[in-house]
């Protein structure tokens, strides 16, 4: 008997095919039966007409760092909401595992790097995870059993070095006994099934004492040590960031990807390729390392957004204007002094000289104050302006517009939400993206779901992806645009039987309406342990959603079921050579 039988389905089954109509069976968490419509005579638990509603595989999300919420929502919300059945955890080289039993501040010393460097509620790390673990396989095993979603992690380097290393781990460099030590560890979390390395070198990634993180110390020699340590291990992988990530790789940079995917045999992914048509000169320099790579024996895959996430700003809490070259002096300043700081003009001059320089990379994109959009306010001078354009109200004062802005935020003692307007969301930009999404070293992806909660919803990229293709700009077919979300990510991890719709497959299933499908607007909820706000988003006309075969998600409701499996490198994922 079949557990469920799905009737009249328009099936777009992962591979690029043309969608057809279907009835597909579900039995012991598999795809039991595809087959032509009335035509499946073995009995079913339960069934439902899907007729002009579209079955696809659920959807893989490359990049995300749900590593601790998991604890508190087995669900990862939103993105199981909006269709993803899979997320890649464990990236940019932060891990909440390895920890060193015999330090156990090391725990508290990671909970405050997350919170600064993926902005996470250090209130929810410390009330929302147990914490219970030492070695990478018992925190896998804390999450065995009780996840919705299926979820497979990177072991971060970050990690690694502070297990073994100490303090020293930050700004110093490990004896060859340490690395020795470094390796065997990370042996270790991959023979427990870890899906391989994370890495950042990147100059934005702070620890909670503001310091650079641990593996921004890392040598080459000990990055290609690690590298070469992957290539022992069936069904892993590489993922790095770098700080040319975000704007145009350095030589040097280009050298490290090139080496490190080489020396490892296996793919290294990267975050996040913006593209931009005012900047055309950045993907094909950010494409550098790919061609490099594929005559070195490697392989090198650009993640990229298809659609644009908005994410919030403040004078008052750490965020992407911290990062301005220059900016992160005047903005780590108790607030009185910030609003001082702030309000001469010699230092708003010098700021708006920083944010608009080279140096100042993709950053500069924030420099446009004009087109900042007020959202939260706290204060009586501030009533009526959220929703308001900045430009708009200098205009009105006979301001320019950062001392304009800068006076809306001192009246609330920098707590007024901002949300900058994009700026590469013109014609000629989404047609270098539409071009850009077809080679084959690029991949659709980059969510960061899970991080920078307060600040930005990447979760919903899927439905709004596929709502666009759908009724909107209509770049990508709808066969094609599944298959970016869905077999792409599966084949670049190597995902066993995940991916497509085909019998024998896991049952990892979304039943939409492609008439509605979309992303609602993000909005602030206080439902994180200690109450802690995030953004989150609903998902439209997605009807359900199948993890290994099992309803998880019916109408944008969870059903309360955790079928998801943690996903272990080699029994779960194949190798996906380079050579």
């Amino acid at each position: 008997m079949l557990d469920h039988l799905i009737k009249g389905a328009t099936v777009v089954d992962g591979t690029g095919a043309p969608a057809y109509t279907a009835d597909v069976g579900i039995r012991d968490g598999r795809i039991a039966v595809v087959a032509e419509p009335g035509t499946v005579t073995e009995s079913a638990a339960t069934s439902e007409d899907a007729q002009g509603r579209v079955l696809a595989p659920g959807f893989v999300d490359p990049h995300t760092h749900y590593d601790a919420q998991l604890f508190w929502d087995p669900y990862a919300t939103p993105s199981l909401n909006h269709g993803v059945t899979t997320v890649a955890g464990g990236n940019c080289g932060f891990t909440l595992a390895p920890l060193n039993p015999a330090r156990p501040e090391d725990a508290d010393y990671t909970r405050r790097m997350m919170s600064k460097v993926e902005g996470m509620s250090l209130v929810a790390l410390e009330e929302g995870a147990p914490w219970s673990w030492s070695s990478f396989g018992e925190y896998l095993d804390a999450l065995d059993g009780r996840v919705a979603v299926n979820a497979g992690f990177m072991v971060g380097h970050c990690a690694l070095r502070r297990y073994v290393m100490g303090a020293d781990a930050v700004g110093g460099q490990p004896s060859p006994e340490q690395l020795e030590e470094m390796l065997r560890l990370f042996h270790d979390a991959m023979d427990a099934g870890a899906w391989g390395l994370s890495t950042t070198q990147s100059s934005t990634h702070s620890d909670g004492d503001g310091q650079p993180v641990a593996s921004r110390h890392a040598k080459p020699d000990e990055l290609l040590a690690l590298s070469r340590a992957v290539a022992e291990h069936e069904g892993t992988q590489l993922e790095a960031i770098v700080a040319g990530c975000l704007d145009q790789f350095s030589d040097d940079e280009i050298d490290l990807f090139v080496e490190m995917s080489a020396a490892a045999g296996r793919p290294l992914n990267w975050n996040v390729l913006t593209i931009d048509a005012a900047v055309p000169e950045r993907v094909p320099r950010q494409l550098i390392p790919s061609e490099r790579a594929r005559k070195a024996g490697g392989r090198i895959v650009a993640l990229t957004m298809p659609i644009l996430t908005p994410m919030n700003m403040s004078l008052g809490t750490f965020c992407a204007l911290n990062l301005i070259p220059g900016w992160g002096d005047v903005l780590g300043l108790p607030v009185p002094e910030r609003i001082a700081k702030l309000r001469d003009p010699d230092v708003r001059g010098e700021m708006l000289r920083r944010a608009d320089s080279k140096e100042a990379g993709v950053f500069r994109r924030l420099a446009h104050f004009d087109r900042y959009v007020i959202g939260d306010t706290y204060s009586k001078e501030n009533e009526g302006l959220t929703g308001r354009v900045v430009g708009d109200i200098a205009a009105e004062r006979g301001q320019e517009a950062f001392q304009c802005l800068v006076e809306i935020c001192a009246n609330d003692e920098l707590r007024t939400v901002l949300w900058p307007m994009p700026s590469d969301n013109d014609p000629d930009s989404w047609a270098l993206r539409q071009e850009t999404w077809q080679h084959e070293d690029v991949m659709l992806g980059g969510s960061d779901a899970g991080a920078h909660l307060d600040r930005m919803c990447g979760a919903p990229y899927t439905t709004r992806f596929i709502g666009d293709c759908l009724r909107g700009r209509k770049l990508v077919g709808l066969e094609d645009a599944v298959k970016m979300l869905t077999d792409d990510p599966a084949q670049l991890f190597g995902l066993r039987e995940r991916g497509r719709i085909e019998e024998g497959f896991h049952a990892d299933l979304v039943l939409f309406d492609p008439e509605r499908i979309d992303a609602g607007k993000a909005t602030l909820v206080h439902d994180l342990p200690g109450e802690s706000p995030r953004l989150d988003s609903k998902a439209i006309g997605i009807n359900a959603v199948w993890v290994n075969g099992v309803e998880a998600i019916r109408e944008d409701r969870v059903t309360g079921a955790t079928p998801g499996t943690v996903l272990r490198s080699g029994r779960d994922t194949r190798t996906v050579s380079t050579k």
